[in-house]
């Protein structure tokens, strides 16, 4: 196959390992997606405005109201934005987190705060208490992984957002299901947001770090042994020095968010399977 632009053909093959490699931290998507569509259905059902905002609940029962006016509630809608404000606080830390301690642990705290939250949201009693979990769910969403070929990482990319779309069907089945089991209805809404996060949490334990963390945190024949597991050939020399020059590179930047990408364009970065968790973009 010939080469395309400034990207290499390394030798690989498509392993069953890689492939659960891709799937497993997408489940970062599903979880994403289920709370997106979880929220709405549970805010409409009539046993959770009872017990946590009983003034909604009225105002639903006086039908010459719009929507606005009864869900007009603060907590209510902290109750909504909690989690993506926790989700947009937390994604600096765990880029941070993930450069400094690799993607693997990082992917096994997101999916344990998700459990956390998932357990708290669906035994809550307490406004503080469903707020709380909310938070924790926030923290736990939307870490993923790249250890794609440059020829199928876009696929591979697009997996997350599969699994959003498919968070948010599943939510909304869920919802329907569950909107005419009256009382507690609510907490098995919420608590089955533990499903993904379990796939999310198993997938930690059996997928390795990527060759890049590994590197990156100076761990370079943990990094090589990697690189082979994942490619499943033993020639990947070549490719793994670029990936050393690539981390190198990334070390000197200092500022990622200034235009400091003329020392870095003769780096081709986009076949070395570089970490998400370095935020610079670099040009080929």
């Amino acid at each position: 196959m010939p080469n395309k632009g400034n990207f290499e053909d390394f030798e690989s093959k498509i392993t069953k390992y890689v492939v659960t490699c891709w799937i497993l931290p997408s489940c970062g998507g599903l979880m994403f997606g289920y709370d997106i569509g979880i929220s709405g259905g549970v805010t409409a059902m009539d046993s959770f405005l009872i017990k946590f905002f009983p003034t909604i609940y009225e105002r639903k029962l006086q039908v010459k109201e719009d929507n606005y006016c009864k869900f007009d509630n603060h907590f209510l809608q902290l109750f909504i934005s909690s989690l993506y404000l926790a989700a947009l606080v937390s994604s600096f830390l765990a880029s941070k987190a993930c450069t400094k301690y690799g993607r693997k642990l990082t992917i096994l705290v997101a999916s344990s705060f998700f459990l956390f939250g998932a357990a708290l949201s669906a035994t809550v009693e307490f406004i503080w208490m469903l707020i709380l979990g909310r938070i924790a769910l926030g923290i736990g969403v939307g870490f993923g992984n790249e250890i794609a070929l440059v020829q199928h990482r876009g696929a591979v990319n697009i997996l997350f957002q599969l699994f959003v779309t498919i968070g948010i069907l599943f939510a909304n089945l869920v919802n329907y299901f569950t909107l005419g089991i009256h009382s507690w209805g609510w907490r098995l809404s919420l608590g089955l947001a533990a499903i993904p996060a379990c796939f999310l949490f198993i997938g930690s334990l059996v997928i390795s770090e990527t060759p890049a963390s590994l590197i990156e945190c100076n761990r370079k024949i943990e990094g090589l042994l990697a690189l082979k597991r994942i490619r499943g050939v033993e020639n990947v020399d070549l490719e793994f020095e670029q990936i050393k020059i690539a981390c190198e590179r990334a070390r000197e930047v200092k500022d990622p968010l200034k235009k400091n990408h003329e020392t870095l364009q003769h780096v081709s970065i986009g076949h070395c399977h570089y970490d998400a968790s370095i935020s610079t973009v670099y040009k080929n």
